[in-house]
């Protein structure tokens, strides 16, 4: 039986400035997701920055805790900074994501499709099979929003009929496929960005979306909610 480590690219160097490289794009794109929600509830700059940091930091520290690895955070203040400038961002050209109609929703996608690809190769590289690498990448990719979602009072966007979770997991299994058929990582890297990106954009567009869990009581609710759909 083949093993998932052997199947992967060993080039330390490239592997490790690939992570980087994705990891501090990840945080600027979560950290600007959760200000954007928090400019939205009206926090003040402070409360901005904590749900920032808080969304950009939760899924990579529940990955590093599990994997008995230094949260990867803790290891730099480049990532404190890489926060800072995000909010920096979103206060100096507010009136122009203001035009982006559900611009969180953008850097949202960005983040998860980006993280869910630290969490399955920090995995991997650990020595655990692609299964386990699969549901750290889901958990890398997802669970900053999850906090964020708490902080800001809302329903977590997992949980609702949105597509979130399913997209990170079906990237893991893209990039399980590429690693099989010896794809270069760098490659399947992109490629899963892509996968993720573009189940995220489909499922928006076009309202493609988990059934809900039915019961007496919400069975009415649930209709209604279905028809709407059909009419937007």
């Amino acid at each position: 039986m083949l093993n998932a480590l052997d199947l992967f690219n060993h080039n330390t160097t490239m592997m490790d400035t690939l992570q980087l490289v994705i990891e501090f794009i990840g945080t600027f794109a979560f950290a600007i997701s959760g200000i954007r929600q928090a400019a939205a509830k009206k926090f003040d700059w402070f409360g901005g920055f904590v749900c920032g940091f808080a969304v950009a930091i939760g899924g990579g520290t529940l990955r590093d805790v599990m994997l008995g690895l230094t949260p990867f955070w803790m290891t730099s203040a480049s990532y404190i900074t890489c926060t800072i400038f995000a909010q920096l961002v979103v206060i100096v050209f507010t009136k122009h994501m203001k035009r982006l109609d559900n611009a969180w929703m953008i850097f949202d996608t960005l983040g998860l499709a980006l993280f869910t690809i630290v969490g399955l190769q920090k995995t991997l590289a650990c020595g655990h099979p692609f299964w386990v690498a699969i549901i750290m990448g889901c958990m890398t990719g997802a669970a900053g929003g999850v906090i964020r979602d708490v902080l800001l009072n809302n329903v977590p966007v997992i949980f609702k009929k949105e597509i979130y979770a399913m997209a990170s997991i079906v990237g893991g299994l893209a990039y399980w496929a590429l690693t099989i058929a010896h794809i270069n990582a760098v490659w399947a890297s992109i490629t899963t960005f892509f996968v993720v990106c573009a189940i995220r954009w489909l499922a928006i567009r076009y309202h493609i979306s988990l059934p809900i869990l039915r019961n007496e009581e919400n069975e009415g609710e649930v209709k209604e909610d279905d028809n709407e759909n059909i009419e937007e």
